[in-house]
């Protein structure tokens, strides 16, 4: 069987390309990047696998990934090695397409649910396997912590993906009347702690955005539905923030263990050092989506206020007590 292809092979694989580069101490030679990155087994020769990693490399280059090259050999070799400067590195605004932003929600799900599931944890133990020497504290800028648990995020996804029109019951923000809506899908993206779709609602004729915890039963595929093309200026997060708006934000203080809970060290405005600890002030949006994203981190993330979210916490730290221990907490 041969190997998936497409944007979610690439992006895959850009994806494990960063994880290697990230996790070693010291720049590797291609000859070990070809070894331990699975997709690049694939390559029918040296010659295919160069024009891949070349290819791969000015990529993530232009996604804003301070990716190096230095000098590894001796006197009389001039090898080259390849790392990411972890001092430059840092995740900018990043645009993408429609169908890699889906891959990438998808990514984040499997991660926060199977922590590197796959062929990333496969080029982890390739890795390890290999003697490379561990950079321990480099991956914790990888921390995707996107909650999927609505329904209808698998069947939309694919949909995007695939430029597949759908069919859905839509409840509305008011009344809560459920009507139905046939769409083409364009994008899918989080905003403030919230997945939304974005698309053309055929029976309106217009371009529409509907949140996903608001589609009631199941999402269905529109059989012999006209195909159709997403608009090469479409922009899924700015079409979100144009419809939605922007949420009010308040300030959450949360105390964090030393290196841990990287991305709200980032989001921050804030921060005392008390030893073993650090106390954040974060902005935040919306009440559930930070406790999901604190509820991540386990016991390396306390929430001190507002009480509101702290009590979100605990609930949901109790109800996975239950759920483990097959009573309740």
């Amino acid at each position: 069987m041969s190997s998936p292809t497409g944007p979610a092979a690439k992006t895959e694989r850009l994806l494990n390309l960063v994880l290697c580069l990230l996790y070693t101490r010291r720049p590797l030679p291609k000859s070990r990047i070809r070894a331990v990155v699975p997709q690049y087994g694939d390559a029918t020769s040296d010659e295919a696998f160069d024009r891949m990693f070349e290819r791969d490399k000015d990529e993530l280059r232009e996604l804003g990934i301070p990716l190096v090259t230095e000098d590894i050999g001796g006197a009389w070799d001039d090898e080259v090695g390849y790392r990411i400067d972890q001092r430059e590195y840092a995740l900018p605004d990043i645009s993408f397409e429609a169908d890699e932003l889906a891959v990438l929600g998808l990514a984040s799900r499997t991660w926060a649910h199977a922590s590197l599931a796959g062929p990333a944890a496969q080029a982890l133990r390739k890795l390890k396997a290999a003697g490379i020497e561990r950079d321990g504290d480099s991956l914790i800028g990888i921390e995707p912590r996107l909650g999927t648990s609505e329904p209808a995020f698998e069947p939309v996804k694919n949909a995007v993906v695939g430029q597949r029109t759908i069919s859905f019951g839509y409840r509305t923000g008011g009344e809560g009347e459920v009507m139905t809506r046939v769409v083409q899908p364009w994008g899918l993206a989080s905003w403030h702690g919230r997945w939304y779709l974005t698309g053309f609602d055929l029976d309106r004729g217009a371009a529409r955005v509907f949140r996903l915890s608001r589609i009631d039963g199941d999402v269905t595929e529109v059989k012999k539905a006209q195909p159709y093309a997403v608009p090469a200026d479409h922009r899924a997060q700015e079409m979100i923030r144009t419809s939605v708006g922007e949420q009010p934000t308040r300030d959450a203080v949360v105390r964090v263990r030393a290196d841990r809970g990287n991305t709200l060290r980032r989001r921050a405005t804030s921060s005392t050092d008390l030893g073993e600890w650090t106390e954040l002030v974060v902005p935040f949006g919306d009440d559930d989506a930070l406790a999901d994203e604190v509820c991540g981190y386990g016991a390396d993330v306390v929430v001190t206020s507002p009480p509101e979210v702290r009590e979100l916490v605990v609930q949901r730290l109790r109800g996975a007590l239950a759920a483990h221990s097959g009573g309740a907490a």
